[in-house]
């Protein structure tokens, strides 16, 4: 991966792998105050960029949006999960529609603020299916999607496509299959998005689906196994770390982690957020900022190390 995937022009332009927030860290729904709350945050916590939830309310006040995050020296992406009133692998074609409405919203939410990127569960409803999909369902999301994508690249925006666990759904849950998925897809700015809390559940390691996402691989959440404080689970972050600088990744990794007191209890029941691990975003998000600069820099020290025998000191370095 010698360029970006994703082109940003303020904080996040700076770093080979620029470092984000999801602004539910903050806030639930959107509106004026919330927005600034979660912009003072991110810009506070020392993220590169700001991840902003696809909504109406945040459409309608788009250019307030990037006037703020522009005074704040903030990129910014938007993201979206699509749901089963908008699930464009539906056999229900009103139901596809809505999906494709949304997604489009979510491109002109994007183009209006200024984000180069819209990503999420974007190919079908985030929910648990009761039976596998017969190809008939991949079939209309790629139909949905090569529309959608198709459109996008008028207002210079990518699609992320992020797979998510088999409770979650049926039809794309590793990098492996993300990628034959965005092969025939068949569009450049079509891009994989890896959810480490995701991958937990469905990869042999996280590595490995850095190695299955290839150069498709474009964008990235940092997220802990119980979507708590990053580095207090059991994520393997230093291989996970090493696996994105010795595939020369260049792209963003945006923490994303939630608690019920923030969510609220209709969001918090439909991920199974029954318990809360943290009570202050700022602190938790600052910690992840520290946690995820530490660990790309160890990372990119032990390659260096390791590919300059002169640079090895130690025997931890050989272990490395």
């Amino acid at each position: 991966m010698s360029e970006p995937r994703i082109p940003f022009r303020l904080a996040a332009a700076r770093r080979v792998r620029p470092l984000g927030a999801h602004a539910g860290i903050w806030m639930a729904g959107y509106s004026t105050e919330a927005f600034a709350r979660a912009a003072d945050g991110c810009a506070g916590a020392g993220f590169d960029l700001l991840e902003l939830p696809s909504s109406p309310e945040a459409l309608a006040d788009a250019s307030s949006i990037a006037r703020g995050l522009d005074r704040r020296g903030l990129d910014r992406v938007v993201s979206l999960a699509l749901d089963t009133a908008s699930d464009v692998s539906s056999a229900d074609e009103g139901v596809r529609a809505e999906g494709e409405r949304r997604l489009t919203e979510a491109v002109r939410l994007a183009e209006e603020v200024g984000a180069p990127y819209v990503g999420g569960v974007t190919f079908s409803a985030m929910t648990k299916f009761t039976e596998a999909d017969d190809g008939s369902g991949r079939q209309r999301s790629l139909e949905v999607l090569r529309r959608v994508a198709s459109r996008a690249v008028e207002a210079d925006v990518r699609i992320g496509v992020e797979y998510v666990n088999r409770y979650e759904s049926n039809l794309l849950n590793t990098a492996a299959d993300t990628r034959r998925f965005l092969e025939e897809l068949d569009l450049p700015t079509a891009l994989l998005h890896i959810d480490t809390y995701h991958a937990n559940v469905e990869e042999t390691s996280q590595a490995q689906a850095v190695a299955d996402a290839g150069d498709r691989l474009a964008y990235i959440h940092a997220a802990e196994n119980h979507r708590g404080e990053l580095g207090t689970g059991s994520i393997d972050w230093a291989g996970f770390a090493r696996a994105l600088v010795l595939a020369g990744y260049r792209g963003p990794l945006t923490f994303e982690s939630f608690t019920p007191a923030v969510t609220g209890a209709r969001t918090a029941a439909e991920i199974g957020l029954w318990r809360s691990l943290w009570s202050d975003p700022d602190a938790v998000a600052a910690s992840a900022a520290r946690f995820l600069r530490l660990q790309l820099d160890l990372a990119e020290a032990a390659v260096g190390a390791a590919s300059d025998p002169a640079r090895v000191t130690t025997a931890s370095d050989l272990a490395a």
